[in-house]
């Protein structure tokens, strides 16, 4: 097994890697968006937003699944994730350990995406989400992990996201990587006017930040029964 790759114990056997996004992904990861985001209007052009040299986007795959096979075997026992949090080395497309043994035209099953935009030293998380099916299985804590990493990999210093007001699971887990709220943006969300917490970590250089990081990685790993955790600054 690669030095990238983890296992995760599940219920299932799947095995689920993190790669850059490409535009063959835009149509699932449009389905993701408006399965996680059903009101937000306008919806995102994400294929406008790969051409964009200030947006960086990944995607986690599933293994093995093309993109319109459904079923999940019921022998499958075991998780993986390529914890490619390095994103020197975070695989793309055509490179990605998911397309071997595909047939010609196949796609890769996506089950979750995230992006950010640099601003000068300044990352901004404009989305994670995961499928519905795909949840409870440490698949979003890691595309944050990966998020952080990409921002560090991009010189970036301070990194920021917006927030429902509502959605405290989100904010908990925020809070759990050392995100703090600096500010709200009354009516933000255009579906129902509910306002977005900004939340923010003013040093992801910093000691405090890395030592934490570090000992969040490792429970993170403990959690899923993860056999290898390899990152890469």
């Amino acid at each position: 097994m690669p030095k990238s790759w983890a296992c995760l114990k599940g219920e299932r056997d799947v095995s689920y890697y993190i790669r850059r996004m490409c535009r063959e992904d835009v149509a699932q990861v449009t389905e993701i968006d408006h399965e996680a985001f059903p009101t937000m209007w306008p919806p995102a052009n994400y294929e406008r937003e790969l051409k964009v040299s200030l947006a960086h986007y990944i995607a986690a795959c599933e293994a093995g699944r093309p993109a319109g096979r459904t079923e999940i075997t019921e022998t499958q026992k075991r998780i993986s994730l390529d914890l490619s949090a390095g994103m020197k080395r975070l695989p793309n497309h055509k490179d990605s350990p998911g397309r071997k043994g595909l047939p010609p035209g196949e796609g890769q099953y996506i089950v979750g995406f995230a992006g950010l935009w640099m601003m000068a030293d300044e990352a901004h998380i404009t989305n994670i989400a995961v499928r519905q099916g795909y949840q409870r299985r440490g698949i979003g804590e890691h595309l944050l992990i990966a998020m952080i990493s990409l921002a560090m990999e991009q010189n970036a210093r301070t990194l920021t996201l917006e927030v429902r007001a509502s959605n405290t699971t989100a904010q908990k887990l925020y809070h759990k990587y050392g995100f703090t709220q600096v500010n709200i943006r009354r009516s933000y969300y255009t579906d129902n006017r509910e306002d977005a917490l900004v939340m923010a970590v003013e040093d992801i250089t910093g000691a405090a930040f890395q030592g934490r990081l570090h000992q969040l990685e490792k429970a993170h790993s403990r959690k899923w029964g993860v056999a290898l955790y390899h990152t890469v600054r």
